[in-house]
This record gives structure tokens, C-alpha cells and sequence, in this order.
């Protein structure tokens, strides 16, 4: 009996973006691989761009086969990811590749840059920064809703409150303090003990 099904799947997407917003596009992609590491049969991801400064991006993901792959792919948490991303990405070109030969087979002639470098961070630490960002966010919409739109029904204030914070957390406070703490989430010393030394 084949069991073709079983083997691993990588997926290579291209899409283009404005170069003007890249630290919004690698937020972007380190969220939605953040998201895909919880779905079982998740093998990994990257991306790299076409060269400094193009609009072209590839990024590739991989599962150990097509069911698991299917289950990330019509996930509602991917659905959320892709979503955020409207008027910002555009995808060009989707391609499947099965075996091991996926993984090495470039999708572009020359990599000059390659996003992101060293290892994921330990996931508390990704939460913990995902909370630092969003407790001052919600906080202060919530005294804000509660101030000026106190007799809307609550489904509508969230709705509104979710509306305005998405693409808040997505693209403006959740990129900032990922940068602010890039030594803490990769375990490299403090800014200002490297000064200091």
C-alpha cells in the first residue's frame, strides 16, 4: 500500500509588499509562524526576500503531510493572520512541494537577505510580550468605550474595540516593542550593560 499522503509538504508563497513597511511585513511573518508552531505537524518556516529593499518576499512552511497542512491552512487562526494583512501584502504565487527536496529547492536565484536570524524565542516570552503590548491597548479602549459609548450594546463595543486594536497591535505597538526587547527575547545581555562594559 503507498501512503503518498504521508509525506512532508512544504508550501512556497511569494507575495510583495511596499519596502517602506518591511519591520511591519517580518512582524507580520514572525506572528503568523508563531501561530503555525501550534498546529500539530508544524516542521518549520522562514522567508527571505528577493534582494535589499525589494517588494518580493518568499516564504516557505513545511508539515510532516497533507492533513495536518490542511488543518493549518483552514484554520480560523490563519484565517485572522492572513486578514490582517489586507492593503498591505499581496500574494502572487502559491507552490506545493512534497519530500525533502522542498526545503532546498530556492525560490530565488540569489538570497542577499535572509529574515529572521537565530532561533525563535521560548513562547513565554513571546506571550509575555504580546501582553506588555496589549494590556495598556485594551485597557485604555476599554476606559474609552466606557466613557463615550457606555449605551452601545456590549457585542458592538467589542466588535468596534477588536476593529481598532487589531490593526493597532498588528502594525504599529506589537513591531515596536518587539524591537525594544529583541535582547530579552533572545537572551542577549541588556542594552545598557553592553554600553556599560
Amino acid at each position: 500500500m503507498t501512503m503518498t499522503h504521508a509525506a512532508p509538504v512544504t508550501v512556497a508563497v511569494a507575495r510583495r509588499a511596499d519596502p517602506a513597511r518591511t519591520d511591519e511585513m517580518v512582524a507580520w511573518m514572525r506572528a503568523g509562524t508563531a501561530l503555525a508552531e501550534t498546529f500539530p505537524g508544524f516542521l518549520g518556516a522562514g522567508f527571505v526576500r528577493s534582494s535589499a529593499g525589494s517588494p518580493e518576499w518568499h516564504v516557505m512552511y513545511r508539515f510532516t503531510d497533507d492533513d495536518t497542512l490542511r488543518r493549518w491552512e483552514e484554520s480560523p487562526q490563519r484565517h485572522w493572520w492572513l486578514t490582517s494583512a489586507q492593503g498591505m501584502v499581496e500574494h502572487t504565487r502559491v507552490e506545493r512541494r512534497t519530500g525533502i527536496e522542498g526545503w532546498f529547492d530556492p525560490p530565488v536565484d540569489h538570497v542577499v537577505e535572509t529574515v529572521p536570524a537565530g532561533p525563535t524565542p521560548p513562547r513565554w516570552k513571546q506571550a509575555v510580550t504580546i501582553w506588555l503590548a496589549f494590556f495598556p491597548l485594551s485597557l485604555t479602549a476599554t476606559l474609552l468605550t466606557a466613557r463615550f459609548i457606555a449605551d452601545v450594546p456590549l457585542a458592538v463595543r467589542t466588535l468596534l474595540m477588536t476593529l481598532c486594536l487589531t490593526p493597532l497591535m498588528t502594525y504599529l505597538v506589537l513591531p515596536r516593542i518587539t524591537r525594544a526587547l529583541h535582547w530579552w527575547l533572545h537572551g542577549q545581555p541588556a542594552p545598557w550593560r553592553r554600553v556599560a562594559s
